[in-house]
């Protein structure tokens, strides 16, 4: 009776019998997977100041991007502002369970858009999903970011309202990145 009302004084003391002892309590906590892993670096190429541009000739600035990354470098912050000073903001994440990229969008339109995708074996990031259109159906969303060889990054966003047999592009963008400005 008083050696088991010991027991847990003498664990703590490390004096109990080996076979009295948690495995768990010799062993140390493993450390949570950092996101070092190169995958989570798959979407760097986005990371920065960006101006985007648009129209028939790619000339006509539509707005301003910054994209940074976050969270000890597990997701990247969008922060979007068009021309005429709205803006949205996008989380972007790499996720080990779903093996998966993941975007969770929010405009100030109230709009918010979930994709997920991943980076295509040409160097393209390519993210999908659904939103609802104004006749109670659903309008599929596709965007592509891809790198281009003089560090301009290109986004096509393609919509579908039959499910992904046809698709329209309803965004191409030109992202350059923004001068340095002096201190």
């Amino acid at each position: 009776m008083i050696l088991r009302a010991l027991a847990p004084l003498l664990m703590w003391a490390g004096l109990a019998p080996a076979h009295a002892q948690s495995s768990t309590a010799t062993m140390p906590a493993a450390p949570p997977p950092s996101c070092q892993d190169p995958v989570h670096r798959q979407f760097d190429f986005w990371i920065g100041e960006w101006d985007v541009f648009a129209g028939p000739e790619g000339t006509a600035i539509v707005g301003r991007n910054t994209i940074t990354a976050v969270a000890s470098g597990c997701a990247l912050r969008e922060h979007w502002v068009n021309a005429a000073g709205r803006d949205g903001h996008s989380l972007n994440g790499y996720d080990r369970e779903t093996k998966a990229w993941t975007q969770f969008w929010i405009g100030s339109d109230g709009v918010i858009l979930r994709l997920q995708g991943g980076l295509r074996a040409d160097g393209a990031m390519s993210m999908e999903g659904v939103l609802p259109d104004a006749k109670g159906g659903s309008q599929r969303q596709r965007i592509v970011w891809t790198p281009l060889p003089d560090g301009r990054v290109e986004q096509r966003w393609d919509t579908s309202d039959d499910d992904g047999a046809s698709w329209q592009t309803s965004f191409l963008g030109l992202y350059r990145r923004r001068p340095a400005t002096a201190p």
